[in-house]
């Protein structure tokens, strides 16, 4: 078993410490992530925007930016 050493000072400024294992973590993140579902229009209309976009990017057409300033 190994020891795992932390700072009074840290815990008291950080309103305390959680150990989970790995695997339970992850699953605490998954459901922290709201899920949606689109049907109907709203599905059709994000699905061409997509497709559009593949055209668009495959065709060459599209360009990196280093921020949103470059959009000009």
């Amino acid at each position: 078993m190994s020891n795992i050493t932390i700072q009074k000072s840290k815990i008291k400024e950080e309103g305390g410490v959680v150990v989970l294992p790995v695997g339970e973590y992850k699953k605490l993140l998954m459901r922290a992530i709201p899920t949606y579902y689109l049907s109907g229009k709203e599905a059709e209309e994000l699905d061409k925007l997509y497709e559009e976009g593949m055209r668009e990017y495959k065709a060459g057409k599209t360009r990196k930016l280093k921020s949103l300033a470059d959009l000009d």
